[in-house]
């Protein structure tokens, strides 16, 4: 096959499975089996973790999860060779720069159950072969264009959203350092260290409050208090970044459609 053949095809395979490259609204077809594909092997996947299901018929979900791992290993290795069309990925060393793109990882974790499953015995792992099929829904990423939209508001507040982290992990650590110091004599086995007091200061930062474990002193409930009151505040810093950048990025979004419209006479 000559060389510009074999650059048709790739160019032709990456209009077919890349999403932005596709010429005409909406997915290509190859993307839309894609996608239902993805929703599929989920759906058994999930299945797969009831014993009653399983047992009616074991046979089945082995064939079908054959099945889905070999159709998204042609996928991964399909994807491999049309990134080639890219710029960013010709050559040795741009394939590697594609397989260590997020996407690229995730289709990597879609075709790896298959084999742990079969050269392990370890139910640990199992369990994860498992929740690695549940996660191919994460697939669905690539062709939804608000993904990608929430993806670039996410980066772009990066710095912010680092911070309210930082800030939320000195909270929990003063937190429990504090409580630590409050009731670690009346309650040693709850609040006897540090890291023990560190499970209370998250369940009450978080106000999720479950109750299994909380302070009895007069010190401690106040610190209680002032914790719970301090979780409001840090859970609001971020929810109040994300909306803000999912705002602008909405608009920014809407704003390029109406400028690629036709103004009408």
């Amino acid at each position: 096959m000559s060389d510009l053949t074999m650059a048709r095809l790739q160019a032709s395979m990456h209009r077919l499975l890349v999403p932005e490259a596709w010429p005409r609204p909406g997915l290509s077809p190859v993307n839309r089996a894609l996608c239902w594909l993805i929703v599929l092997a989920s759906a058994f996947a999930i299945l797969e973790t009831e014993e009653v299901v399983t047992g009616a018929a074991p046979r089945l979900f082995a064939v079908v999860e054959t099945s889905f791992a070999v159709v998204f290993g042609a996928e991964y290795l399909a994807r491999l060779y049309a990134a080639g069309a890219d710029p960013r990925y010709r050559g040795v060393l741009g394939r590697l720069r594609y397989m260590l793109t997020p996407m690229a990882l995730i289709d990597l974790a879609a075709i790896l159950p298959l084999y742990i499953a079969a050269s392990t015995t370890n139910p640990m792992l199992l369990r994860l072969c498992r929740l690695l099929r549940i996660l191919r829904l994460a697939k669905l990423g690539r062709y939804s264009t608000a993904m990608r939209l929430v993806a670039e508001a996410v980066s772009t507040r990066r710095h912010e959203l680092v911070l309210s982290v930082v800030l939320t992990a000195g909270t929990l650590l003063v937190a429990a350092t504090l409580v630590y110091m409050f009731e670690a004599e009346s309650q040693p086995q709850q609040f006897g260290s540090i890291p023990r007091a560190m499970w209370w200061a998250i369940v009450t930062l978080t106000t999720v409050g479950y109750g299994d474990v909380f302070p009895v002193t007069l010190g401690g409930r106040v610190l209680a208090g002032l914790t719970a009151i301090a979780g409001v505040a840090l859970i609001a810093i971020p929810t109040g970044i994300l909306a803000a950048a999912f705002s602008d990025a909405f608009q920014k979004q809407r704003a390029a459609e109406e400028a690629g419209r036709p103004k009408a006479d």
